[in-house]
């Protein structure tokens, strides 16, 4: 089994990550929404930061930056981790690739029914899949996520509270 400790409002859960097929990752509403592992992962915020993919995966994968149209990377009132959520502008993150289903289960356990899976297309064309938010819009800032303030006030206590 692997535990997977996540930050701030979430609880600490255990995942067995060697059991049984997925559901289809269309199937939104359940915690196991893989049927088979992603090629890609449009990522956005904490695991941008190397040390939070270290602490979840014991390994930071493959990245490249890029861009998606039609969302941004949005605070999160009381929160210090940001949810994607559709909008009129871009949204800039990386895509990582070459994740094992073991590791995908790791991140969807990470991410829980907080976020969704969306297939997104970059602005260079490439097929992702990327988890957005499932909260109310009154819930989520008009500002965006602040990444460098994450890392300078949040990031040590997230990644000690993501350890696998």
């Amino acid at each position: 089994m692997t535990r997977v400790s996540a930050f701030a409002a979430r609880e600490e859960f255990v995942i067995d990550v060697g059991k049984g097929p997925m559901p289809s990752a269309a199937d939104n509403s359940s915690p196991d929404r893989l049927a088979e592992a992603p090629e890609a992962l449009f990522v956005y915020g904490s695991l941008l930061f190397p040390e939070v993919l270290l602490a979840l995966l014991d390994r930071v994968p493959v990245g490249v930056p890029t861009v998606v149209d039609g969302w941004r990377v949005a605070e999160l009132a009381g929160h210090s981790y940001p949810v994607l959520v559709p909008a009129s502008s871009s949204a800039r993150g990386r895509i990582i690739t070459g994740l094992g289903m073991d590791e995908w289960r790791v991140i969807d356990a990470f991410e829980d029914e907080f976020y969704e899976l969306h297939r997104l297309t970059t602005t260079d064309g490439r097929v992702c899949w990327a988890y957005a938010a499932t909260v109310p819009p009154e819930n989520v800032t008009a500002g965006d996520w602040d990444m460098e303030y994450f890392s300078d006030h949040y990031l040590a206590d997230f990644v000690a509270g993501s350890r696998a």
